[in-house]
């Protein structure tokens, strides 16, 4: 027999439910929009319409403070020219992903005839907008550790090649191409500009703005600076350069071994209550008889 609860539930379930199915067949039309995203970064990419249809319903204008923090993130990990197409796509999967778990959570209370099991439906639909919502701060904070890793390998080739004589654009294209991480990747865009007309300033420029990390900033304004010198001071400041990144790659080793130190902690202490626990059980028992 039904409880007031479950008719409760049921019927905002259903609403829901041809809510989600209404967006689904008026968004539907999008679909093409989100063709070229990648599968594996862009999970569920063919319903995304859903949230795409649902933000176009309520009149979202995308100039949140949000949003303009989002835009220069998605700037930096797919380029200013598409930021405002990954803008829209974020807000979407976001959208789409939380409604269609709530809505999974209805169900769920229908076959479990549960509450709990709605209540957890509808905390994970809140997680997984936060999540995605948040996920390129993440990425970029990901991205610049593993820049700053070979960051230093970079300058340490650049101010090898330039004090043996190589100019710096192409000691700039040979460093580009002898690696594929990160910060490769955008050493070869810079190369690509250079190759389409921009000139070796501006490209060294782009590539720091991209970067977003403080000390290659440092780095390509010290490149720039150079350029303007010459090629003799431009070794000397790249050598410099390189003694400095060096030392800050030494910090940032030291650092990196304090937390995995501090991680280990946890586990260890979780293991001695345990022992403990295991060693002062027999003991009280034993009193106690």
């Amino acid at each position: 027999m039904l409880t007031t609860l479950d008719i409760v539930v049921y019927t905002i379930g259903a609403a829901l439910l041809v809510f989600w199915l209404v967006l689904f067949f008026v968004g539907k039309k999008h679909a093409s929009l989100f063709d070229p995203l990648d599968e594996k970064t862009f999970m569920l990419k063919e319903i995304y319409f859903v949230g795409y249809a649902l933000l176009g319903m309520i009149g979202y204008r995308y100039k949140t403070k949000h949003d303009r923090k989002l835009r220069k993130e998605i700037g930096v990990l797919f380029g200013e020219k598409y930021a405002e197409y990954y803008l829209r796509v974020i807000h979407a999967q976001s959208l789409t992903i939380s409604l269609t778990v709530l809505i999974l959570g209805f169900a769920l209370y229908g076959f479990a005839a549960d509450i709990l099991m709605l209540g957890i439906a509808a905390l994970l639909a809140v997680v997984f907008y936060y999540y995605f919502a948040t996920l390129t701060e993440k990425q970029i904070k990901k991205r610049s550790e593993e820049m700053l890793r070979d960051f230093a390998n970079v300058v340490s080739k650049l101010a090898l090649m330039t004090n043996a004589g190589m100019i710096l654009r192409d000691a700039w294209i040979d460093v580009a191409y002898s690696g594929q991480s990160t910060i490769y990747q955008e050493m070869q865009r810079s190369v690509e500009e250079m190759k389409n007309g921009v000139s070796e300033v501006d490209a060294i420029h782009h590539f720091g703005m991209r970067c977003v990390i403080p000390e290659i900033k440092k780095f390509t304004a010290t490149i720039v600076q150079g350029m303007s010198k010459g090629n003799s001071e431009l070794t000397g400041m790249l050598q410099l350069q390189s003694r400095e990144v060096w030392n800050i790659k030494k910090q940032d080793v030291r650092r990196q071994g304090e937390k995995a130190a501090n991680k280990l902690m946890v586990p260890i202490l979780v293991m001695f209550i345990g022992i403990l626990i295991m060693v002062m059980v027999p003991i009280f028992a034993n009193l106690g008889i």
